[in-house]
């Protein structure tokens, strides 16, 4: 029973991982990246969708990031979007295509980028925190159903708790690393 509960645990703590890249990817470094533009939506025939479900975002180069639209008649819309997004990009169309250069950052959106980074951190901490609240209050209910013995529940929480330290120790990894890919000039 304590492995479904440490496989559990492990399966949502993975989730969180993976949702604490894909924002960090969207953090502007010194190069391009098709990630930065994952917050851009665009609201095409009524309806709101990802700036990747109307075109195709590529990086010709360190500095550029472009965007073939598929659909000529939207691209003043993808265009409009792209600059509503407050992304510090300049978005300039060239028949189906979109291109953005990317300004050099400056040393205080340097300093920006890393605070806001350093907040991705501390909620995925967060979000850790509470996946180990729930697993402990679903063993601590095994416990009183007699499912677990008191050995076996502090056994678990031991593992529990180190299984949240490990992720823990991950993000500060990951958000480290971050933070000297972004002031990395």
């Amino acid at each position: 029973m304590n492995h479904l509960l440490k496989n559990d645990l492990t399966e949502k703590m993975n989730k969180a991982m993976i949702i604490l890249e894909k924002e960090l990817s969207g953090l502007r470094t010194g190069r391009s990246s098709a990630n930065l533009l994952d917050p851009v939506v665009v609201e095409l025939y009524g309806s709101k969708m990802p700036i990747s479900q109307v075109g195709t975002v590529s990086t010709p180069d360190a500095k550029t990031i472009s965007v073939q639209v598929w659909d000529k008649a939207m691209v003043k819309t993808v265009e409009k979007a792209i600059a509503d997004a407050n992304l510090g990009l300049n978005p300039s169309s060239d028949g189906q295509i979109i291109r953005m250069s990317l300004p050099i950052l400056s040393q205080e959106r340097r300093k920006e980028l890393v605070k806001l980074a350093h907040k991705y951190g501390e909620n995925s901490k967060v979000a850790l925190r509470n996946i180990r609240r729930d697993g402990m209050e679903h063993l601590k209910k095994m416990e009183k159903d007699s499912l677990v013995s008191k050995d076996d529940y502090h056994n678990i929480g031991e593992e529990v708790q180190k299984i949240t330290d490990e992720f823990t120790s991950m993000v500060d990894q990951r958000i480290k690393a971050k933070e000297e890919e972004i002031l990395k000039v």
